[in-house]
């Protein structure tokens, strides 16, 4: 077990296979030592987390769509790394995307899941630049997208 992959464990996540992309694209593209990973959907044991942050979910449930996000990430990293995620330098940049209403403004609340759990996950090598922005709607109705760059070695 990698060293990444055991303090995962300790923090009770076991990464789930890489998921499958649902349409015409690839989960992610190496370029040199950047590992760039298609957004990632708010899933969790296979099905959806959908709702609109600011109408029928709240920050702080948002925010643990974000985190399931990022374990998704995480998955493809691994993939990405042929199964050794110990291979991951950082993460660079992650963009996150959350289906809210037009007056709904706690978008970086909601990331902040996503991002806390890096940084608990992979500590300094987790800190990373960041957006947080609002969407009208999201594929198949999920709370929340999460793309990523992440380096590797």
């Amino acid at each position: 077990m990698s060293g990444f992959e055991k303090r995962l464990a300790e923090i009770g996540v076991t990464l789930p296979d890489a998921p499958a992309p649902a349409a015409n694209y690839v989960p992610y593209v190496q370029i040199g030592d950047l590992v760039h990973v298609s957004g990632q959907i708010s899933m969790k044991d296979g099905e959806f987390i959908v709702g609109k942050l600011g109408d029928n979910m709240d920050a702080e449930t948002g925010a643990a769509a974000a985190r399931q996000c990022a374990i998704a990430l995480l998955a493809q990293v691994k993939a990405a790394c042929g199964g050794d995620l110990d291979r991951l330098q950082r993460v660079v940049k992650l963009v996150g995307f959350v289906n809210s209403t037009s007056d709904f403004g706690d978008q970086p609340k909601v990331i902040n899941g996503a991002s806390d759990f890096m940084v608990e996950a992979l500590g300094d090598a987790g800190r990373h630049a960041r957006s947080a922005v609002s969407a009208a709607s999201l594929p198949f109705g999920v709370a929340v997208e999460i793309e990523g760059i992440f380096q590797i070695k």
